[in-house]
C-alpha cells in the first residue's frame, strides 16, 4: 500500500511544534516528485537544449535550471548552497553554465518546459477545481515559508509567482522543496557531517546503492577519505562501511531535525488545510511516478529512513 493510499506516511520519531512529524515527511514525499519533474522532463530538455545546453545526460541542465534563481552565481556559491555535489563537478557544469544563457533565459524556460510537462503528465486534469485548490493552500503554505539562512528557498520565493494554476503548484512545490531541503543542510552542519561524509553516512544506511551516490561527483579516493573520517567518529564499520548504531541513530537524528525545521508552513497553513491538501495531491503524485519520467532509486532515500 502506498502512503498515499495508507494517508498516513512514514513514522518519525519526535515531533515538529505540534506538527504530526510524519504529516511533515509525508507533504515532503507527495511534494518532491512535482518539483522533480524539472529535472526529468523531455519537455524541459527540449527547452534547454534551445538555449543551447547539452542534454545527452541530465547533468549540463540540471545545474543551471536549478541555480537560475541565484542569479548568474559562480560555481563556489553554487556548491555551498547544493552541498553534497562535488566542488570539482559544480564548476564543470557551472563554470561555463551562464554563457550557454542567462539566468532569465533559463527561469523562463523551466516554466514552459514544466507547463509543457504538467500538461502532458496530468492530462485534463491539469485544468481541474482541485488541481486549482491544491495550488492555493500550497502557495499559502509556500508563501509562509522563513526564508531565513535559506538560500534556494529564498531565491525561489522571490520570482514572481505564475499565473496559471498548475504552475503556481509547481512553483509552490519547489519554493517548500529548497525550503526543506536548506534546514536539511542545516541538519548535517549541526551534526558534524560535511558534504562528502553525508553521502558516505546515508549510503551506509542502505538509503540507496554507493554507485548512486556516486553520481555527485566525489572521487575514489574522497569517498574514502570521508568513510575513513566516519569509521573513526564510529559511524560507520572500518571493515564493509555499513553504518553503525551510532551512525543510523545520527542519521535518525538528522531527518527529526529536517522535519521539525520543515514544519512552519504546514503549521502556519493550520491541520484543517493541510489534510485537505494531502488528499488533493494523492492524483498528481501518482500520475508523476506512473510517467515513468523519475528514477526507481535517488540519493533522497524517500521510505527508507
Amino acid at each position: 500500500m502506498s502512503q498515499h493510499e495508507s494517508g498516513t506516511g512514514p513514522a518519525v520519531d519526535g515531533d515538529s511544534d505540534g506538527v504530526d512529524p510524519a504529516r511533515v515527511r509525508q507533504l515532503w514525499h507527495l511534494l518532491e516528485p512535482l518539483h522533480a519533474v524539472l529535472y526529468y522532463a523531455p519537455e524541459v530538455f527540449e527547452e534547454v537544449a534551445d538555449l543551447g545546453y547539452d542534454t545527452k545526460e541530465r547533468w549540463p541542465s540540471y545545474f543551471p535550471l536549478r541555480a537560475a534563481p541565484l542569479g548568474a552565481v559562480g560555481a563556489e556559491r553554487v556548491a555551498s548552497a547544493f552541498y553534497s555535489f562535488s566542488p570539482r563537478m559544480v564548476a564543470e557544469h557551472i563554470d561555463s553554465a551562464w554563457s550557454v544563457a542567462n539566468p532569465e533565459a533559463v527561469l523562463a524556460a523551466r516554466l514552459r518546459g514544466v507547463d509543457g510537462a504538467y500538461r502532458a503528465i496530468f492530462g485534463e486534469l491539469v485544468d481541474s477545481p482541485e488541481l486549482a485548490e491544491a495550488a492555493t493552500l500550497a502557495r499559502r503554505a509556500a508563501e509562509a515559508v522563513d526564508t531565513a539562512g535559506r538560500p534556494l528557498a529564498a531565491a525561489n520565493a522571490e520570482l514572481e509567482w505564475p499565473t496559471i494554476p498548475h504552475l503556481q503548484l509547481w512553483h509552490a512545490a519547489t519554493i517548500l522543496r529548497e525550503h526543506r531541503g536548506d534546514g536539511h543542510l542545516a541538519a548535517l552542519l549541526v551534526a558534524g557531517l560535511d558534504p562528502a561524509e553525508s553521502l558516505v553516512s546515508f549510503a551506509a544506511t542502505g538509503a540507496a546503492s554507493v554507485e548512486r551516490f556516486e553520481s555527485r561527483g566525489w572521487s575514489t579516493a574522497q569517498w574514502s577519505a570521508a568513510r575513513a573520517r566516519l569509521a573513526a567518529r564510529g559511524l560507520v564499520d572500518g571493515g564493509d562501511g555499513t553504518a553503525t548504531e551510532a551512525g543510523r541513530a545520527l542519521r535518525r537524528q538528522v531527518e527529526r531535525h529536517t522535519d521539525q525545521l520543515a514544519a512552519a508552513p504546514w503549521r502556519s497553513l493550520g491541520q484543517d488545510d493541510t489534510e485537505r491538501l494531502v488528499q488533493l495531491l494523492g492524483d498528481y503524485w501518482v500520475a508523476v511516478l506512473s510517467s515513468g519520467l523519475l528514477p526507481s532509486e535517488t540519493t533522497l532515500g524517500i521510505g527508507k529512513v
